[in-house]
């Protein structure tokens, strides 16, 4: 195409070859300008078109392409994910059975041990009430066997005489006369001072079956005690009934060398009008009240005996109630702790076959999604792909796409 080129002057052209310069009027001059520019647009026009033509053309059979295989890649992919869904279904299912079978199983094995373990504590427990029964038999044995050595020791033991002192006296008289009249009694100062306070000394004897009949408690007060003021009788009733109650003894003795001049004091005084089963003595009489009480109490002995048989057996009830509420006890919290652990195992199986309910549940839905999916990807055409696309389904149209693309 010829370049114009135009000069300073509007109206004057320069030829290209000669370089000559034309004048002509703004009529020609326009006309001139338009030929020029119809020709240029012309050309640019045709060649748009043909590269537009050619873009289209391509873009056309990239679009049937791709739509081509998307479509067998939409159906590839669809018949993969069935086939792995439909076995991944099949798999959760055995899974949920395998598992279901574990868990009873582990179930019943837990419940078969826990059985077990009651039943082997059970024996066990016997076994050791058994054991625990000989063990207090021979406790109770090895009990007396002291208790007749500590008797024995006592009747041998002798005082060591530091003066004439009335508790000496006493004891000296009792030590001579012990083995005569007195084979089985018990005679010793107390010194159990548990109670806040102790008396002087105990009596205390008892039956060829070393059952208690009589017991005494005694305190001996002397002019000696008696420091600038005169003590009575009476002032030592109240101690000496607290220690005949706390010792556990039946009477209270006080010997006394007090209040020598009274004339209610002379030999054995009975004050139990003060303080019960308590007496007042002489010296002198120390002996013939001990014989006195004993003698009166020695009536009572096969009642005592009896009582004390009575006793033991009592005793004995109570400890084996006791001991039978121990292992009762005892059962029973193992029990209790057997059947929270079943109910614990009950309700892990319970949970795991929810949880496996659900899992199937999920499965089952992924299922009806994929045959919805499928529906809809049979369902597809390319004249739902093009539709509102008029360009799409004029191309689509210029290409005569058979109908089992369509079908597809």
């Amino acid at each position: 195409m010829t370049e114009i080129t135009p000069t300073i002057a509007a109206n004057e052209i320069k030829c290209p070859h000669c370089g000559t310069l034309f004048t002509v009027d703004e009529a020609q001059y326009a006309d001139i300008v338009q030929q020029v520019r119809t020709t240029e647009f012309e050309h640019e026009l045709h060649t748009r078109l043909a590269a537009a033509e050619k873009a289209k053309e391509t873009e056309i059979a990239l679009a049937v392409a791709n739509a081509t295989h998307q479509a067998q890649k939409v159906s590839a992919a669809k018949d993969t994910e069935i086939q792995q869904l439909k076995s991944e279904l099949k798999s959760a299912a055995t899974d949920q059975e395998l598992t279901v079978a574990r868990a009873v199983s582990a179930a019943e094995k837990n419940l078969n041990e826990a059985k077990s373990k009651l039943d082997l504590r059970a024996a066990e427990q016997k076994v050791k009430d058994a054991a625990l029964k000989e063990s207090h038999t021979k406790e109770l044995a090895l009990k007396d066997e002291l208790i007749d050595r500590y008797k024995d020791m006592k009747a041998k033991l002798s005082v060591k005489l530091l003066g004439e002192t009335l508790e000496q006296h006493c004891e000296i008289e009792f030590n001579r006369m012990r083995s005569l009249a007195f084979p089985n009694a018990q005679f010793g100062k107390d010194n159990d001072a548990s109670a806040g306070t102790k008396g002087d000394y105990v009596f205390r004897d008892f039956s060829d079956d070393d059952v208690e009949y009589v017991s005494i408690m005694f305190e001996m007060k002397n002019e000696s005690d008696a420091t600038t003021t005169k003590k009575k009788n009476s002032d030592f009733f109240a101690k000496l009934d607290k220690d005949r109650n706390d010792k556990g003894c039946e009477y209270a003795v006080l010997v006394s060398m007090l209040e020598e001049d009274s004339d209610l004091y002379t030999g054995i005084t009975d004050v139990s009008h003060l303080y019960p089963k308590m007496f007042v003595v002489r010296p002198q009489f120390f002996l013939a009240i001990i014989a006195l009480l004993r003698n009166a109490a020695q009536d009572t002995i096969v009642v005592k005996a009896e009582l004390e048989q009575i006793k033991k057996q009592n005793i004995d009830i109570t400890d084996f109630e006791s001991e039978l509420e121990d292992f009762k006890s005892a059962f029973g919290r193992n029990y209790d702790l057997a059947k929270r652990k079943f109910d614990a195992a009950i309700k892990d199986i319970d949970v795991a076959i929810d949880r496996l309910q659900k899992v199937k549940d999920g499965l089952l839905g992924s299922e009806n999604n994929l045959r919805l999916a499928n529906d809809k990807a049979t369902a597809l055409t390319v004249k739902k792909l093009t539709k509102g696309n008029p360009t799409m389904a004029a191309k689509f149209a210029e290409l005569d796409v058979p109908e089992e693309l369509d079908a597809a």
